[in-house]
């Protein structure tokens, strides 16, 4: 399955400069010590006067929308920086907390819905795909079961919703049993409860949405409508067989066009729920947003696509970038509306109020209000989750408990290089030398990275030791390792490719094997921070004439995340799975008593 970048946010016709090193833009510590806390904004100050009211037998009735987004099938607890948020101090400080695991979730969005009769639950895509052993083993039966416990109302897919095709979607949505694996209980997977939303994911051949585009929410009269799009470059981040027959079609387009048919139906309160997201100008969740002024604190894609959105629309939930962020951005009026994301791997949760008029049937916008709560680990578990993740880990087990290797320390997958993507790149050179002793090098795209090796234990496995399940979270996609031939001159292009063309505004920097290196030069622009002269393998430059034999996965070997050359490659040879790979490389390099220790991620040499 493919292997995408979480930070990906390039798109056709939305471009945003970013440098490389930063989420976006220098928030300076003034503005840092000045933001609110905790972090929450609001579309405008409440309406207020007489006869105002938010009880049931009055005007305005506050409809709670709880929303989360990028699950990516954490059911457990997420290790490492994975698992972790960054909280702003009143003094302008930071500090992490520890947060996620379903069993948290449900218990704070339970506690959450308390004493508000009128509350909806929403998510913005990517709740499957990319996801720990745990789900990901069973195809994400798990997950959906999760989903369905915690009371998910609607949800919009996300990119890694196609990794294993539309067909295994409908699935998801509708139930049954794997068409290959069969069922993995005495019972019947039932599937969702909620419906997926794509409104613009059309089937090539009918010219209509493969599910449901929107869905309205109803009680006692009160009636929200919710459009469900994924990001519209989904095809260039999932391999070529996950979308195929698909057509992903314009999100600001798409939604303005079923806003219009809502309101035809009478339904005047929308909430879009876009699987495409931003760059904070802070890495905290509770940074205000809003602090340099409405739509100020943030960049990237959903800037632009919330500047263009019809404002029928009246908040936006967003995803994709694994960005915490609660927004107000102007909308083609000008007036301010809610944008807002929750991390990733249920590390938070949004809150927000939305002030329903019954005159109007329309969302009061300047009364809308939100902010990001941590899903802490400090309150009780939910015991249903607890029983739900103890189900599948006991089938899990005899699989996913088996030690792979062991490693001295942490290995990480942060970094434009990082220790743990040259260890992957070593395994996958060391890998393709069994299949064809002339491998030259490996190239490993980081967003397959799904997490970090750690050492502490997960489990009972004991410190340093790798099991199976923590590689297959690193790992998670089955991708195979495929060997291709290449010009030296072809090669270079690859690597100018990580910075230029498509992934110009968002820089991605391919981990490398050992005996390769080259020099990032960010003080220049596009292709040109690729320094051609200082590329070397095994201290020799690059020949633009020869030819040089590359391992990578399938999906960056069909041209995958931005990489057109890459799919230029001949005399293709495919080997197995890359998590097979690197379990190969962890045994045969590490044992007990000589554990691996964490590469220093020194192959790359970058100018500031």
């Amino acid at each position: 399955m493919p292997a995408t970048s979480p930070a990906h946010h390039q798109r056709r016709r939305r471009r945003t400069n970013r440098l490389l090193a930063t989420a976006a833009g220098v928030l300076t510590v003034g503005a840092l010590a000045a933001a609110t806390l905790p972090g929450s904004a609001s579309a405008g100050e409440n309406h207020g006067g007489k006869g105002t009211s938010h009880g049931h037998h009055g005007r305005y009735q506050d409809v709670q929308l709880l929303s989360f987004n990028d699950l990516h099938g954490n059911l457990e607890p997420p290790s490492g920086s994975s698992g972790r948020v960054t909280e702003l101090q009143p003094d302008g400080t930071t500090k992490t907390i520890d947060a996620g695991g379903v069993e948290y979730l449900a218990t704070h969005l339970r506690e959450a819905r308390e004493g508000n009769r009128y509350s909806v639950t929403a998510a913005g895509g990517d709740m499957v795909g990319a996801s720990p052993l745990i789900s990901g083993l069973f195809h994400d039966e798990p997950t959906i079961e999760a989903l369905n416990k915690l009371d998910l109302d609607v949800t919009s897919v996300g990119n890694h919703e196609f990794d294993e095709g539309a067909k295994e979607l409908g699935r998801l949505q509708n139930g049954g049993c794997h068409p290959a694996e069969g069922c993995y209980t005495d019972k019947r997977f039932k599937g969702a409860d909620f419906p997926y939303l794509a409104a613009n994911v059309l089937d090539e051949k009918t010219g209509k949405p493969i599910l449901k585009p929107y869905w309205v929410w109803k009680k006692q009269g009160v009636k929200v409508g919710f459009i469900g799009v994924t990001l519209e470059g989904t095809p260039d981040i999932v391999s070529a067989e996950g979308v195929k027959g698909l057509a992903f079609k314009d999100e600001v387009e798409t939604i303005n066009k079923y806003a219009k048919e809502l309101q035809r139906q009478g339904v005047k309160s929308i909430v879009a729920l876009i699987h495409e997201g931003g760059f904070p100008a802070s890495s905290s969740y509770n940074y205000d947003c809003d602090a340099p002024g409405a739509g100020d604190g943030i960049s990237g894609p959903i800037a632009d696509i919330a500047k263009n959105v019809s404002p029928q629309v009246d908040a936006l939930v967003t995803g994709h970038t694994h960005n915490a962020y609660v927004c107000t951005i102007p909308d083609p009026a000008g007036k301010p509306r809610m944008v807002t994301s929750a991390a990733s791997f249920g590390r938070l949760y949004t809150d927000t109020t939305l002030t329903y008029d019954r005159a109007t049937g329309d969302i009061a916008r300047t009364a809308v209000k939100s902010a990001n709560h941590v899903v802490s680990r400090d309150v009780p578990k939910a015991p249903d989750m607890t029983r739900l993740i103890e189900k599948w880990n006991t089938l899990a087990a005899p699989i996913g408990n088996r030690p792979i290797g062991y490693i001295s320390g942490d290995i990480v997958r942060d970094g434009t290089e990082s220790p743990l993507g040259d260890l992957i790149a070593d395994a996958q050179l060391e890998y393709g030398r069994t299949l064809d002793a002339e491998t030259d090098l490996a190239l490993m795209n980081p967003g397959g990275i799904r997490a970090s090796l750690t050492h502490a234990a997960g489990g009972a496995e004991g410190d340093g030791v790798v099991t199976f399940a923590e590689g297959f979270t690193v790992q998670p996609f089955a991708n195979t390792v495929n060997l291709q031939d290449f010009t030296g001159a072809q090669l270079i292009q690859v690597l100018k490719e990580q910075v230029s063309g498509p992934n110009e505004a968002a820089p991605k920097i391919l981990q490398i094997s050992s005996g390769l290196t080259w020099t990032l030069d960010l003080t220049k622009t596009g292709a040109d921070r690729v320094v051609t002269d200082s590329i070397k393998l095994n201290g020799s430059p690059i020949d633009p004439d020869a030819t040089y034999r590359v391992a990578t996965n399938n999906f960056l070997a069909g041209g995958g995340d931005g990489f057109p050359t890459l799919g230029q490659g001949t005399n293709d040879l495919v080997g197995e799975d890359d998590l097979k790979a690197l379990e190969q490389y962890l045994t045969a390099n590490s044992t007990p008593t000589a554990p691996i220790a964490p590469p220093k991620a020194d192959r790359i040499t970058i100018v500031q």
